[in-house]
């Protein structure tokens, strides 16, 4: 687990799909504030083990695992896509462990939707990339975030997680919805989304109509990256949120 500073309340911020940890170094900068502030490496990714299972159960409970071992009490957690439903299962599974959530980006329901759509798309990425500049430049808008996710080899920049575990872990979203993960959190829940959502529409908000005091936000103009698209909405929506949760 990677300590970005802060004291106090543990925040723990979980990346997306081909993330790892260190793509919210931004974020943790304003965060120090409200709490101690940490990031996750999901297993697949950055410095976590490659092996499965790769079920959203076993994440949750990575998750879990982590926060027992910071022995900090109930922690916040702040997830993107991924991310976010890893916080939602951890929310459901281990409520003890979990004081609030915030989710960004993610749909319960995405069955039908096969790696097929994504494989031909990811594969036609110029891997290896010639720098992060190069990195930057291709992926526009969402560059910054990207530069973090990959590594320096011999020929150049490559993603750090290996394109058939991801497959591997989105055909999951595919096959089933989790609608029972929803109806199982009892904490805090705010849901970020971006308007030209990635997610199938009117998700999110359903969600928030399904959590008892849950919050939605549709951020203008960002698409599935809110926090790196349109940081001042995201962080204004988030310090509300937390200074609300933890009675700033």
């Amino acid at each position: 687990m990677l300590c970005f500073g802060g004291s106090g309340v543990p925040i723990v911020l979980l990346h997306g799909l081909m993330g790892r940890a260190r793509t919210w170094w931004r974020v943790a900068q304003w965060l120090r504030p409200y709490g101690a502030v940490y990031g996750l490496d999901a297993r697949g990714h950055g410095n976590a083990p490659r092996v499965g299972p790769w079920t959203t159960e076993r994440f949750a409970d990575d998750v879990a695992e982590a926060l027992e071992t910071l022995d900090a009490g109930p922690a916040v957690l702040i997830g993107h896509s991924m991310g976010g439903l890893h916080a939602w299962a951890t929310a459901a599974r281990h409520p003890e462990l979990v004081r609030a959530v915030v989710s960004e980006d993610f749909a319960p329901d995405q069955r039908g939707r096969t790696v097929e759509t994504w494989r031909g798309y990811f594969e036609s990425w110029p891997v290896p990339f010639a720098s992060l500049d190069h990195v930057r430049e291709f992926f526009g808008d969402a560059g910054e975030y990207f530069a973090d996710c990959v590594e320096e080899r011999a020929d150049g920049f490559h993603l750090v997680a290996d394109l058939e575990d991801l497959y591997g872990i989105a055909a999951e979203w595919g096959r089933r919805d989790y609608w029972d993960v929803v109806a199982a959190i009892r904490c805090p829940l705010l849901l970020v989304e971006g308007e030209h959502t990635a997610m199938p529409p009117g998700q999110q908000a359903l969600v928030a109509d399904r959590v008892d005091g849950a919050k939605h936000l549709v951020v203008p103009g960002s698409a599935h990256l809110p926090h790196d698209e349109a940081p001042e909405i995201y962080r204004g929506a988030v310090e509300a949120f937390l200074s609300q949760v933890l009675n700033r």
